[in-house]
């Protein structure tokens, strides 16, 4: 069996969905395929999302906000949303869920934390389902 490929999308694809896949990538390795985009990605990832993960042993500073293409989308099993509304193409057969989280955009730090520790919690479960174990 192929392993299962999941795509964080949010619309500037600089806080939320960035930070999910860094969690994914930490949590899964290479049992998972990861990608992320946004449907109006920013220029840059959001410092405070870098400055939240790398508290936490993730570096995400390598990371490039990309714009959500169909085929994206259309290669993945999973695709979660996180505030991106309708700009998310669906596909039948592929597993959708919209995370609700808060837009760590222009957030103190401890908002952006509170995000943080949110999506570590989403993704294990995440994690969990997809390869039936931590």
């Amino acid at each position: 069996m192929s392993k299962p490929a999941v795509l964080f999308v949010c619309v500037h694809n600089a806080g939320r969905s960035q930070m999910a896949a860094g969690w994914l990538r930490h949590l899964a390795g290479d049992r998972v395929e990861v990608r992320s985009a946004g449907s109006e990605p920013a220029d840059q990832i959001n410092p405070a999302a870098v400055e939240a993960m790398h508290e936490v042993g993730i570096d995400i500073t390598g990371a490039v906000p990309q714009i959500l293409e169909t085929e994206a989308v259309r290669a993945s099993d999973v695709v979660i949303t996180m505030g991106c509304g309708d700009a998310c193409p669906i596909f039948p057969g592929k597993r959708y869920e919209d995370w609700e989280l808060t837009d760590p955009a222009s957030q103190p730090i401890e908002v952006v934390r509170q995000v943080r520790d949110d999506i570590r919690n989403r993704v294990e479960k995440l994690v969990a389902d997809l390869t039936g174990s931590p």
